[in-house]
């Protein structure tokens, strides 16, 4: 299952928030009680109030958090994903995640479905820019037999020709579908524009012309690069701590550690310099390749040496750009404007997810009331007063080094030549004290709001491991929600002001936006009909609102 960018909170996604090791800028570096003890054959770190992280022998870290309930989850996560391929390995991520629990050395593919069903529960794999990531939720007994089916196929898939055409069909149905859909290609197209052939801008879905490229010997020679000890976190809700760790040295401590390991990505400063194959051809060839019939067998294996070395620490490079999707017979356009954010590790991170929360918005239709965002600035400024605004909403997608904060809407296009002067005037607002700016009030309840978001969602166990697996990984250790929470309560108004100054203006300084690694420019992505309406976008924001260089 791939994983389309959603907006995102406090937490890289695959994570929320599109993910990496810890940093000495990291936010979440205080409050904690810490204490270690070490062996030869293991370095257990315990870290208030209730997560323990262990790290094995060959580099794995497992990390367990003791939360009650009748049901275990468990996770292994890897610093993996879109933003570590090239133009050579492109859509090997979106492959790897259809081929999981499939045949492996031990199974067959049928052995392995019979397993699964017998969990009782569910087994999945999904990928994302930073992260693949294979996870289960299960019942207690059951933990020995997730975590065996999930090393299986990690370290022994045997990735039969058969197993691997049929998934490139698959793939093949999977992105025509995607791209029919403008709410789930057009983030995807956004994040190729702004990370223009680097890292981030990889794109996540894989290009349909690629796959002809990929085989057996691509699928293998990514895992042996990006599938190294010291790139993978286990992590597990619910069971006692020393229980994982046996069960994650029985499973997986016989992967050989790496010798003079690589810096993860969160850490990194080298500036990338792979080479994108474009996104924007997919559509076109998914059209071409469906009236042809064309196979999607291997039709040669790309051979070339690794790109371990030159994307390990590369660095995401915002470009910006404009793309305009003319699409006659659209019954909507479609819009997104945004800049660069922030990435993780940054201290204004908590600010610009408040902003996103103060932003909300959503559809023109809602069954909501109070508490369900519709006294979110865009509902209030935008969809009530605007009846030919069938969408908007603000996003926030946070990765190891960087981000995209923006609003993204859906108008009727007889709308078209305002709704650019109406998003800027949005953004504008969160940039000072002003006639229509940020009320204390409205401020208040974004706080509370993304607060409830947080401790909300980790009701759920799956996404409790996730959040834990990805911030072991992030972070070197789980950050407590009490002090996300503690961290959002201590915001002021002048804190949002200034990260909406940061992301949105060019300082006077340096002329660049946010902590200068990009070009400080607008990414705009437009789709629909008569796209001319628009006018010319990246002016009206630079002239008329002072957005972006």
């Amino acid at each position: 299952m791939i994983r389309i960018p959603r907006p995102s909170v406090l937490v890289p996604r695959v994570h929320a928030l599109n993910s990496s090791a810890s940093s000495s800028s990291s936010i979440l570096k205080k409050g904690y009680a810490y204490s270690s003890s070490s062996s030869s054959s293991a370095t257990t770190h315990t870290f208030s109030p209730t997560s323990v992280v262990t790290t094995l022998p060959n580099k794995i870290r497992v990390a367990t958090e003791p939360l009650p309930g009748h049901f275990h989850a468990v996770g292994v996560y890897v610093d993996a994903g879109s933003r570590f391929e090239s133009s050579r390995t492109s859509g090997i991520s979106h492959l790897l995640d259809r081929l999981a629990f499939k045949s492996t050395e031990k199974h067959s593919d049928a052995e392995m479905t019979t397993l699964i069903d017998s969990l009782g529960s569910q087994v999945t794999c999904s990928s994302s820019r930073e992260t693949i990531m294979y996870q289960s939720t299960v019942f207690p007994q059951s933990l020995p037999l997730a975590l065996e089916l999930i090393s299986s196929t990690i370290k022994h898939p045997l990735l039969l020709n058969e197993e691997i055409e049929s998934q490139k069909e698959a793939a093949a149905y999977e992105i025509r579908e995607i791209w029919s859909k403008p709410e789930l290609i057009l983030p995807e197209i956004f994040h190729t524009i702004a990370f223009r052939n680097n890292t981030l801008g990889m794109p996540l879905l894989c290009p349909e012309n690629q796959l002809p490229y990929l085989g057996v010997n691509e699928v293998k020679s990514f895992m042996k690069d990006w599938y190294k000890p010291e790139r993978m976190v286990i992590a597990g809700i619910g069971m006692p701590h020393n229980e994982l760790v046996e069960l994650s040295q029985r499973f997986f401590g016989d992967i050989p550690p790496t010798i003079n390991p690589s810096i993860s990505t969160s850490a990194s400063t080298t500036t990338s310099t792979s080479t994108s194959t474009s996104l924007h051809t997919s559509s076109t060839t998914s059209q071409n390749q469906a009236q042809s019939g064309r196979s999607f067998a291997t039709v040669s294996n790309i051979s070339g040496p690794s790109d371990f070395e030159d994307l390990v620490n590369a660095k995401a490079t915002y470009t910006g750009g404009e793309h305009y999707i003319e699409k006659p017979d659209d019954e909507l356009v479609h819009l997104h404007i945004g800049f660069e954010g922030l990435g993780i590790h940054d201290p204004d991170i908590y600010a610009l997810a408040t902003l996103q929360t103060l932003l909300g918005g959503g559809g023109s239709f809602s069954a909501g009331g109070p508490g369900k965002g519709m006294y979110t600035r865009l509902y209030t400024k935008v969809l009530n007063q605007h009846y030919s605004v069938d969408y908007c909403a603000g996003f926030h997608h946070c990765y190891a080094d960087s981000g995209l904060f923006g609003i993204a809407t859906s108008v009727y296009p007889q709308f078209a030549p305002r709704v650019v002067d109406v998003i800027a005037g949005q953004l504008h607002s969160l940039t000072g004290q002003m006639f229509g700016g940020i009320e204390e009030k409205e401020f208040r309840r974004a706080k509370n709001m993304l607060k409830s978001t947080l401790v909300m969602a980790l009701e759920s166990r799956l996404t409790a491991v996730e959040d834990l697996g990805r911030q072991v990984q992030i972070h070197g250790h789980k950050v407590p929600v009490e002090e996300m929470c503690a961290k959002i309560d201590q915001l002021t108004l002048q804190d949002l002001w200034r990260t909406a100054n940061r992301v949105l203006r060019p300082t006077s300084s340096t002329g660049r936006l946010n902590y200068g690694l990009g070009s400080g420019k607008a990414t705009i992505v437009a789709q629909g009909p008569n796209l001319n309406a628009l006018g010319d976008v990246k002016r009206t924001l630079k002239e008329r609102w002072g957005l972006g260089l």
